[in-house]
């Protein structure tokens, strides 16, 4: 399960950011995971809890995800479509020279700290 690694490493992140900007606690964070980042939301959530019970800075904190949904542009069609998969072809020519423009990454977006 790679989400552990990746939710240690957004909790990594909230404890370097407390550092550098001053606040001590994490109350919410919103978490943009796009469909085609191969991240499963409820994973991250499950884990999320676990890894913030050790942080002095995030444990208690609510995770709020926001979900992008993948987009790609089509180099076959030159149309912009919306993609559920990275394999699928475009949805309006059948070609497969595609290129993700959206939905592909997994980012904090907001924090409400004290």
């Amino acid at each position: 399960m790679h989400e552990m690694s990746l939710t240690e490493g957004v909790v990594r992140i909230l404890e370097e950011q407390a550092a550098a900007h001053h606040f001590t606690k994490v109350k919410t964070v919103w978490l943009e995971i796009g469909e085609l980042s191969q991240v499963d939301p409820d994973s991250m959530l499950f884990c999320f809890d676990a890894v913030t019970r050790g942080s002095s800075v995030a444990a208690g904190a609510k995770l709020e995800i926001v979900r992008v949904p993948g987009e790609g542009f089509c180099l076959d069609c030159a149309k912009s479509v919306k993609l559920a998969s990275r394999v699928d072809g475009c949805p309006e020519c059948g070609g497969f020279a595609l290129s993700v423009t959206q939905g592909a990454d997994m980012r904090i977006k907001e924090l409400e700290v004290e």
